[in-house]
Order: structure tokens, then sequence, then C-alpha cells
């Protein structure tokens, strides 16, 4: 009933906008933690514009990517003389969010990241976190970010990092050598954030590292240093195509996020490279209950006859099930597609299960395209999985995922972690 009424208001409103109505008021109900002088900041309707209904529409998707918003809707009323009061109504997320992720396989490779974060700092939808990670090794991160630490369109975020994990470095494809190495990655980076409109935007950053290369055991090889310590610069440019329709666990619409990155060294045993990957998603709501989920990775690097790729085959980067960075690669092509289908839909739960299927083939370091062909290189898991859902906090779904390998030699594992798989 309660969204019949909304339905019928909003048609009003349409009918309203039709006669060329002047917004007299914006009001923002239903906030508490959010600020409301934030909402009125950041919404593109104004008091003294036409009353546009197009526009109203893109707020109200506009606040629903907020992740302290769970649900928005508006009213619009008459005031006076062809002015309209319009009231968006905000259902709003719990943000102190704690996270978990696991990731384990028949491989007996065992990895967890913990953390904590705030998604509305200030009631200003500022993020600000951190997270504890064992991969073998110990590694911890914080991050801040700020969308609209300036202007409603301009912000800046800001992470430092100390990771330290246990990689597989693959010294000769042809006959299977590989070696482990004990891997730091420490430093910091800076993005500036801008919203270009509606649906773009644009992160621009710098960053400054240290990787640290440290032998361990497997395979050795007289041009491949068993200690390795490099200081490093990145620059980074990412450009955010987003056409996202949300309604609290179903998805609609394309998203297209592309990741362009410099690397500098000051090595020659690590040279500069360049990498660029796009991630293409697309959602489409099937019938009253399903939700099909699709993600395209293509990504390309220089394509230098180096152990030390930097794309690699990893549960939770891209495969379900396959273990903890068991391949690296100079290109990667991966398709993760899944049907979410609600079993349990309450007022703040929501129960879904899904079935999937991830896929992705990867170019050896100095390797040619036909690389992707090579049946060594494909990976292919289908697998089933489970949703838990809370409506009312932001990202609250607890998912489990269990991937099993068809294609030669594969393992099989379960995933679990907070939030979508994408």
């Amino acid at each position: 009933m309660r969204f019949l009424i909304i339905g019928i208001v909003s048609l009003i409103s349409y009918i309203v906008c039709a006669q060329h109505g002047q917004v007299a008021d914006v009001k923002i109900q239903g906030v508490q933690n959010l600020k409301a002088g934030f909402v009125q900041h950041l919404v593109a309707l104004k008091p003294g514009m036409a009353l546009d209904s197009v526009l109203i529409e893109k707020d109200m998707t506009r606040l629903k990517r907020l992740p302290s918003v769970s649900h928005a809707y508006y009213q619009v009323f008459p005031a006076s003389d062809a002015q309209y009061n319009v009231f968006y109504n905000i259902e709003e997320n719990f943000t102190l969010i704690p996270f978990l992720n696991i990731y384990t396989s028949t491989n007996d490779d065992f990895a967890f990241r913990i953390g904590l974060q705030e998604f509305n700092l200030l009631g200003r939808n500022i993020t600000l976190g951190g997270f504890y990670q064992y991969d073998i090794f110990n590694s911890y991160g914080v991050l801040f970010r700020a969308p609209y630490l300036f202007t409603n369109k301009f912000g800046l975020a800001f992470d430092y990092k100390d990771l330290t994990t246990q990689e597989p470095v693959f010294l000769d494809t042809s006959i299977g050598q590989d070696a482990l190495y004990r891997y730091n990655n420490k430093g910091w980076e800076l993005l500036g954030l801008y919203e270009v409109n509606f649906k773009n935007r644009i992160e621009l950053g710098y960053s400054l590292f240290t990787e640290d290369y440290s032998y361990l055991s497997g395979a050795t090889d007289p041009n491949v240093p068993q200690e390795l310590n490099v200081d490093k610069h990145l620059i980074k440019l990412i450009y955010n195509y987003d056409n996202i329709r949300y309604d609290y666990q179903y998805l609609e619409g394309f998203r297209s996020v592309l990741n362009f990155q410099y690397v500098g060294s000051n090595d020659s045993q690590l040279p500069d490279f360049l990498i660029g990957f796009n991630d293409f998603s697309y959602f489409h709501k099937v019938g009253h209950k399903g939700n099909w989920a699709t993600r395209l990775r293509l990504g390309f690097a220089s394509n230098l006859n180096t152990p030390f790729a930097p794309f690699t085959v990893d549960n939770n980067l891209n495969i379900r099930g396959v273990g903890n960075t068991i391949d690296r690669g100079t290109g990667a092509i991966v398709l993760n597609t899944e049907y979410r289908h609600t079993l349990v839909d309450k007022d703040w739960f929501v129960m879904q299960a899904n079935v999937f299927l991830d896929g992705g083939s990867w170019r050896n370091p100095g390797g040619p395209l036909s690389d992707f062909g090579q049946e060594q290189n494909i990976r292919i898991f289908p697998g089933l999985g489970v949703r838990f859902m809370h409506k009312r906090i932001f990202n609250a779904i607890f998912r489990i995922d269990y991937g099993y390998g068809v294609t030669k030699g594969d393992s099989r594992g379960l995933v679990f972690g907070i939030g979508q798989y994408f």
C-alpha cells in the first residue's frame, strides 16, 4: 500500500511538471545522521527552478548511490500561485560497518581480511576506515575518501597500506618452474575526485610506494634476484561511467570503469610499465525476484618478460574457488556472470541464492596474444552461493560462494566475504 501511495504521488508530480510549476522549496525528510544541508548542497533541484520530474528522478538515483542512503523517494505538494514544495524522503543506512573476507581452497590456501569503515563521517558521506589482513603474513591499511569535500563535484581520497603476502613467481612457464617469495608493498596514494555530471566521474592520483621481494623457497634462476627492494611511483587515471538504477537489492543498468596507470621504477630489474583495464558491468532485473549480473574485465600491461607480471589469477579478484594468486600474466580477459534470486524478502532482511560462472584467460609475460587461447592459461569455475542481506545497513551482504574448477588441474574452494562479489 505504501509503495502504491508513493507511485500515485509521483504520477501527480509528473502532471504538475507538465504545467511548468516553480519550486518554492526543497525539503529533506527522514535524515538523522546524514546532514540535511549536505543533501540540499548535493541535489540538483533548487528553490526558484522550474519543476522538472527528470531532474528529480536523477536526484533520487544520486541519493540512492550514497552509502548512507538505503532508499529515497519524493513527494510534491502545492504551495501557492503555481509554486510547489518538493519533499525528498530518505531512508538512512547504518554506516559504521565491520567487514570480513575469507578465502580458502583445496590447495590449503587460507587468508582473511577484517576491518571497520564509517561511510558517513560527520554526516557528509565521508568514508574513514582501516583493515587488518592475514595471508601467510600480516598486513594493514587505512583510507579516507570524501567525494564532496570541497564542492558537490570535487573531493579527495587518501590511503596508506602495508601489504605483505606470499607470492608465486613463475620462472619458466614452459616447464612449470616457480618459486615462492615474500612480497611487501608499502606506500601511500592521493586522489582527486571530480564528478563531471550525473553519470560520469574522473579520479586522478599519484602514489609513492616500495616493493620488497624476498626469496622463500622453490626454483631459482641466476637472472632472477632473490632479494629486491625497489622504490616506485604511480600515476593513475580512473574514468567511471555509471548508469545503474538501485532498488534495494535489485540493480538495473550498465557501468564501465576504466583504470589506467603508469608505474615508474628506480631499478632496471623492475622497469617502468603501463597497465590498463576496463570493467564492463551489466545488471538486469528478471521478473519480480531475479537479478542477472555480469562483469567483463579486459586488461593489458606492457608485455615485459618478467616473473613479476601485474595481472594475477586469484580467489578474491576474479575466479571464485581458484586459490590465492596461482598464476600471473601481462594481459587478462575475465568474465563473471551470475543469476541472483531472492528467496526471502522481509522488512529489513533479504536472503538470495545465486548460481555463477567465472572464467578467464591470461597472456604469459612476454608472450603473444595467442596465449589467451592456450589450454593451460584458461580457468573455468561454475559454482553456487548464498547471500544474507540487511536492508538498513550499507553493504551488509554476507556472501558464501563455492566454485568448482572444470578445466585441467583446477581446484575448488569456498570464498566468504562482505558485499556482492561484483
